[in-house]
């Protein structure tokens, strides 16, 4: 096949790692995945637009390593400040905080909220956040980055689709540190970076690029602190994708959410894709 999605490589990954122990290769899409990711969010930012919609199944590998961001059913053209959107879009396990309460008043954080679970999803092998419901998803994510902000508490609160019910209390926390032990510190400001509570917090894509992790010394720093990079990509710059690959054909996954609110004519094949 020509294209293939990071899922199906992280699919791959999966059926022949164990739990948490990502390959080389998924470890060096989250360095150069992420670095053209960026790129090309900050591009259609740059044009007053957000994606709505980014996860693995929506970025593209071609046999040459060029990575595509895809799918822009959800894209929505910004009209101004204070404006409503609809929230009822992205797939759960990549939705921003903002959009899982219903704040109807977003921006291009939820895009970075995005990318940022992507980034997780790529160093571990698997998803940071697989909530089985918007409160579950709620609940997971507090039981990391900790409380609501106020506004997204009073959103919640009021929501008609959430009357009567309450996002559970964490028993324990597990701050993205403890979760990612064995990952690198610049790593970690990467994804600190992006998943933030407040999206007036998160940084743009141009100031996440900026971060050492995707400087030309700070991306061989990528992953776990004690991997080595194999030696043809030790030389690579900042904007280098990796040397030229050959996909497999895609193959079935049974862990991915499916879109919501997308066209319900959906092939035979993707039986497998759970109802969420």
């Amino acid at each position: 096949a020509p294209e293939v999605t990071v899922e199906t490589r992280l699919a791959l990954a999966r059926t022949s790692t164990p739990a948490l122990s990502p390959t080389v290769e998924t470890r060096l899409l989250s360095c150069f995945g992420a670095t053209f990711l960026l790129d090309q969010l900050a591009y259609i930012t740059c044009v007053q637009c957000i994606h709505r919609d980014v996860k693995p199944e929506n970025i593209l590998l071609t046999k040459t390593g060029v990575i595509k961001l895809c799918d822009f059913g959800f894209a929505r053209i910004l009209t101004g400040p204070g404006d409503d959107y609809t929230d009822y879009v992205a797939t759960r396990w990549y939705r921003a905080p903002e959009l899982l309460v219903g704040d109807t008043q977003y921006g291009p954080p939820v895009d970075v909220w995005a990318l940022g679970c992507v980034f997780a999803e790529l160093l571990s092998g698997n998803p940071l956040w697989p909530g089985r419901s918007d409160v579950d998803q709620l609940h997971l994510i507090r039981k990391t980055l900790g409380d609501l902000i106020p506004r997204h508490q009073q959103v919640f609160h009021s929501n008609v689709f959430f009357s009567g019910v309450s996002i559970p209390e964490p028993d324990t926390m597990e701050p993205l540190e403890k979760r990612f032990h064995g990952v690198s510190p610049h790593a970690i400001t990467v994804m600190k970076s992006c998943l933030v509570m407040d999206p007036s917090g998160r940084l743009s894509c141009e100031e996440l690029l900026e971060l050492p992790y995707f400087q030309e010394d700070g991306a061989m720093g990528w992953g776990r602190e004690t991997d080595r990079l194999p030696r043809r990509y030790e030389k690579g710059t900042r904007r280098r994708a990796p040397a030229p690959q050959y996909f497999p054909q895609l193959t079935n996954s049974n862990i991915s959410p499916a879109p919501e609110m997308k066209n319900k004519n959906r092939h035979k094949h993707d039986h497998h894709l759970p109802n969420i």
